[in-house]
This record gives C-alpha cells, sequence and structure tokens, in this order.
C-alpha cells in the first residue's frame, strides 16, 4: 500500500490528505527541527522505512525499553511501534513527559491473547492446583495491567532478548514459572535451558484449562496459549523447501516461532541478534530470515554482499506495525503545538506503579 493509499482511516486533517509524500517529509523534518530536544521518537525496527527514517533511536523490545528509561530529558516520546511499547515507555517515563502513538489502532495481536480477567482466573486455579510455586513473567507484548499483575506478584517481564536470563532468575525465585503471552517463546527458551518438553504445560485461556498428562509436580514451565500471528507463519515446508532449493543457505529464525521451526533452524535469536548475525556473516552467504518484513527488506538493502530473503516467500508486514505511517506520524507531530495532543497514551497511576516494579526487575538483571 502506498502512502497516499493509507488515508482511509477517519480523522485525517484535509490539509495532510492533500499532501504529496515529500511534503509530508519535509513537514516532519521541520518539526523535529524546531521541538529539538524536546522531541523523541523512538522506532521499533519492524516500522516502514518511511517511518524508521525519523527515529532518534532504533532497537528491539529491549533496546527501547532500556532507552526509554534513560530518557527523562524531552517533554515529548512519540512512539513508533505498537499500543504496548508506546504503555511501556510512558511507565517508564517522568510525569513531565508525555506519550504519543501516531495511530491508537496499532496494536499487537499477541498482547490482545493475555486479558487481565483471564490472568487473575487462571492465577487462582493454577494456585489451586500448585499453590505458592509460581513466579509470573510476562513477555514485554503485553498490556500495561498484565505487567502490573507479575510486579505485584513478585514477576517479571522480559523480552526476546533477555529471555534466558529472566527464566534463570525466576527459577531462583520459586520452582515453577507462570510464561506469557507468547508459549512459543517460553517453550524455546526453556527447552534451550535444559527442561524437557515433558516438563511443560501449556494453560489455555479461552477453556480455562491446563492441557497436560501426567504429575503435575513435574512441571517447571506453564506456557500461556497465544502466539505471535507473524511469526507463527512460518513453518517446516518453508525450513524444508530453503534446505532443498539451496541447501547452502543459512535459517535464522526469531524465537516466537513454533518450536519444530526453531530446531530445524540454523540459528535463532531476538530481532537484534538477527541484525547482528547477518552484518558480521562472511560476504557472500545466504540467510533465509524467519521474522517481520519490513526487517528482512530492510536487511536486504543493507547487507548487499549477502543474500536476504524471507524464509516465507508469501510473507507480509506486521499489520498493526504498519498501521504507524506518515500521515499518522505527521499529524501526531502537529498535534503537539495543539492544546491538546491527540492519541497520548497513559498508564494510571496505580497499574503503573506495579508494572514499572516489573519493569525494573528485567532492566536490573
Amino acid at each position: 500500500m502506498s502512502v497516499l493509499e493509507s488515508f482511509q482511516a477517519a480523522g485525517l486533517p484535509e490539509h495532510i490528505k492533500a499532501m504529496s509524500q515529500q511534503e509530508m517529509e519535509e513537514r516532519i523534518w521541520e518539526i523535529k527541527r524546531k521541538l529539538g530536544p524536546r522531541l523523541f521518537m523512538p522506532g521499533h525496527y519492524y516500522q516502514k522505512d518511511e517511518v524508521i527514517q525519523f527515529a532518534d533511536e532504533t532497537g528491539d523490545s529491549l533496546q527501547l525499553a532500556k532507552t526509554g528509561a534513560a530518557n527523562n530529558g524531552a517533554e515529548y516520546i512519540v512512539f513508533c511501534g505498537v499500543h504496548f511499547m508506546a504503555e511501556t515507555a510512558d511507565i517508564l517515563s517522568e510525569a513531565n513527559q508525555t506519550v504519543l502513538l501516531p495511530d491508537l489502532r496499532a496494536g499487537c495481536s499477541m498482547a490482545d491473547m493475555a486479558e487481565i480477567s483471564q490472568l487473575e482466573k487462571a492465577w487462582k486455579k493454577l494456585q489451586g492446583e500448585f499453590g505458592d510455586t509460581i513466579t509470573p513473567l510476562t513477555y514485554v507484548n503485553s498490556t500495561a495491567a498484565i505487567k502490573a499483575f507479575c510486579g505485584r506478584n513478585q514477576g517479571a517481564t522480559l523480552t526476546s532478548s533477555n529471555a534466558e536470563n529472566m527464566l534463570a532468575w525466576a527459577f531462583a525465585q520459586k520452582e515453577r514459572i507462570l510464561f506469557l503471552p507468547d508459549q512459543h517463546l517460553g517453550r524455546n527458551t526453556a527447552y534451550e535451558m535444559g527442561i524437557p518438553l515433558a516438563k511443560m504445560a501449556v494453560w489455555d485461556p479461552i477453556r480455562e484449562t491446563l492441557e497436560w498428562e501426567g504429575d503435575a509436580e513435574q512441571v517447571r514451565m506453564i506456557l500461556w496459549k497465544g502466539h505471535c500471528s507473524v511469526h507463527e507463519k512460518f513453518t517446516m515446508d518453508n525450513v524444508r523447501q530453503v534446505k532443498k532449493e539451496n541447501p547452502d543457505a543459512s535459517v535464522i529464525v526469531h524465537p516466537e516461532c513454533m518450536f519444530d521451526v526453531v530446531q530445524a533452524a540454523d540459528a535463532a535469536g531476538s530481532t537484534n541478534k538477527i541484525i547482528q548475525t547477518i552484518r558480521e556473516a562472511p560476504s557472500g552467504s545466504t540467510w533465509a530470515v524467519g521474522t517481520e518484513m519490513n526487517l528482512v527488506h530492510r536487511l536486504m538493502q543493507e547487507e548487499t554482499d549477502k543474500t536476504v530473503y524471507s524464509l516465507n516467500p508469501n510473507m507480509c508486514p506486521c499489520l498493526t506495525m504498519n498501521r504507524i505511517d506518515l500521515p499518522h506520524l505527521l499529524w501526531s507531530l502537529e498535534s503537539i503545538s495543539s492544546p491538546a495532543p491527540h492519541h497520548v497514551i497513559e498508564v494510571d497511576p496505580a497499574t503503573k506503579h506495579e508494572a514499572w516494579t516489573a519493569l525494573e526487575r528485567m532492566l536490573q538483571q
């Protein structure tokens, strides 16, 4: 979809609808120069090129969480990412800082798979089954309410970059972990740490049941039945096809992919690890990458001495990440000078405090 085709969303001012891509870009640079250090724009690696060019800091979830915690000077933080990222920025921000998300439709289907009411019901049942032996851990791809729950129940947050460290921390607290909301990241990380699949159960929040057969005392990992709608689309058929067509190609995937795909890949790791691995790879090497397409396309353009392509040839970019486009970014930036900036992300004080506790435990490790 081109920039000018993205005007379907209601609410964009007519003067922005009438602007060309070049005019919008020039206006955004003008606003950035005018606001100077009063404005900070972090951008996730999965953002479109048209947006990421304006980012003051790019990174994966862990990098941007650390950046948000360290940045206390900017008056406005315009987050080029999705809703849970903007929430996290607000949780880590100072009282004098305002966080904006250019398009409120930029959500995360994975985060939506764990609602606080579901978690509270699950926790009650699991406590009845296992007693006080569980530490809750949540991927940062979750709502502020889920993070707050983990904070007040001696748990923490994590990202794909530090998942192993955080699991080790949690196991040092108690003998079991409830891992939200992505079952694949939890399963893949725990398995790499030596925990067999036979000691992992799955909690189904819809049926409110534990998918498990055997002695409950053996359970170490309780995996929330959630997933990333992008990374689940990389399959064993994709891996087999790559290996058949190009035996010399290396397959590298994100740990949000399914277990069999991760096991079959030549390498697996966070977004940042994928980038660093390919950047440091020998010239002339070939890489089939199992992660979001905007990032894959960027690697294709940057790493021209290598062959880089998507593990799934029919893959499309993350639809919610792609909600942030030039028109909405410009609209958000222009609103800063108005009496009431729009799409402000503000977490209520009680939730913010408890979620901050969960994030702080992660950042201290």
